[in-house]
């Protein structure tokens, strides 16, 4: 057995950070590896880096995570401004803590790695790029981008000597939520009613055009579903140019649900269509069968893994995946995905799936196993 095959042997690491730095979706999809991490290092002190909404996310998560760092940013992340001035006593903050294992989750390494390192954890995991440095051959695995993520992630905790518990994503519901989702709105529809549509994205160019939204939704309204449209604040215009162009009824919540509100609602649905960003997440770890309308991310690597419950549609094209903000050549691969085609799979989910929903999963035991550990 190798030296970080063993790394969760007799001698298990007690201080644990872990370098995810990413918004919702991204931070789901970790949720895998922080269940086999907890297993494997049940009485471990496991501390989340990331970006400052992230403290919300760690209460949350209480049953595999115990804290939260924000990071202040790192020049070359798009994910929030770098605050570099913070950064001297955030290090600090984080030596002063004796991390026994530092595991960078956040990427290919080419930014974080030289972060992780400056973190003075006794030892230190994660990616690295190939044909960049590599910080420790025995804890560091070559970064592909086409790897889907849960599995990705998963994978080195396998090379760290962690046992996968599953790769079900998951998100704790309380009843918090549910009667935060009752202030949202008094003309809520009857659970298993309704179909919700997110038709935002952090990127234009990662969006399915409204209009074809608005079809959409007309069509489900016409087989009896109720429409509910969600997003933030910021993406309200976005959901009203949907209504406007809608012949049938819809309850705009968009700017109206906290994320638990808002995971609570997709709970219930009988269906969510969306783009491919963080709410197709949270449905995957609700059990909320959805369509996923994949424009310029890739599917390989962000797809949900369960394909029967979950549909992605992709259109093919040459230049994905994009980051572009908005798309320069007149958005093909968003323009390519036809409302007939969204439609066939939401039938088939329809009519193939029972409500509530059938793929539910029971609590998982290492997650029962952590709630018992946390009780005083």
């Amino acid at each position: 057995m190798s030296g970080a095959q063993a790394e969760m042997g007799e001698d298990p690491p007690r201080r644990i950070a872990v370098l995810r730095a990413l918004q919702l979706g991204d931070l789901l999809c970790a949720v895998p590896a922080l269940r086999a991490l907890r297993a494997a290092a049940p009485q471990a002190r496991i501390t989340l880096i990331g970006l400052p909404w992230a403290r919300g996310f760690v209460e949350r998560y209480r049953a595999y995570l115990d804290d939260f760092m924000a990071l202040p940013g790192v020049p070359g992340l798009p994910e929030q401004p770098v605050q570099i001035e913070l950064m001297p006593a955030f290090v600090a903050a984080a030596r002063q803590r004796e991390f026994d294992l530092a595991i960078q989750l956040h990427g290919s390494g080419l930014r974080t790695n030289p972060l992780l390192m400056r973190l003075g954890a006794k030892r230190n995991a994660g990616f690295y790029m190939p044909g960049h440095a590599c910080p420790d051959r025995s804890r560091f695995l070559p970064w592909s981008e086409r790897e889907q993520e849960v599995l990705r992630a998963l994978r080195l905790m396998e090379l760290l000597g962690v046992t996968p518990q599953g790769n079900a994503l998951e998100f704790p519901l309380h009843e918090t939520d549910y009667r935060a989702l009752q202030d949202c709105d008094a003309t809520l529809p009857t659970p298993g009613t309704y179909a919700c549509l997110h038709p935002g994205a952090r990127m234009a160019s990662r969006r399915w055009p409204p209009q074809r939204f608005a079809e959409t939704a007309d069509r489900l309204a016409r087989l009896g579903l109720r429409i509910v449209l969600t997003g933030s604040a910021d993406e309200a215009g976005l959901t009203q140019a949907v209504v406007h162009a809608m012949r049938a009824p819809a309850l705009d919540l968009a700017g109206k649900t906290s994320i638990g509100a808002l995971a609570a609602l997709l709970s219930q649905a009988r269906l969510a269509i969306c783009n491919d960003t963080g709410i197709s997440h949270v449905a995957v770890a609700v059990g909320t069968p959805s369509v996923v309308i994949c424009s310029g991310a890739d599917p390989q690597r962000w797809a949900p893994l369960d394909r029967h419950r979950h549909r992605t549609l992709a259109h093919p094209v040459a230049c994905r995946p994009c980051m572009h903000a908005a798309c320069p050549i007149g958005h093909p691969c968003a323009l390519g995905i036809e409302v007939d085609a969204v439609m066939r799979e939401a039938r088939d989910i329809l009519e193939g799936l029972d409500w509530p929903a059938s793929g539910l999963e029971a609590m998982l035991p290492i997650a029962a196993s952590a709630e018992r550990r946390l009780q005083p």
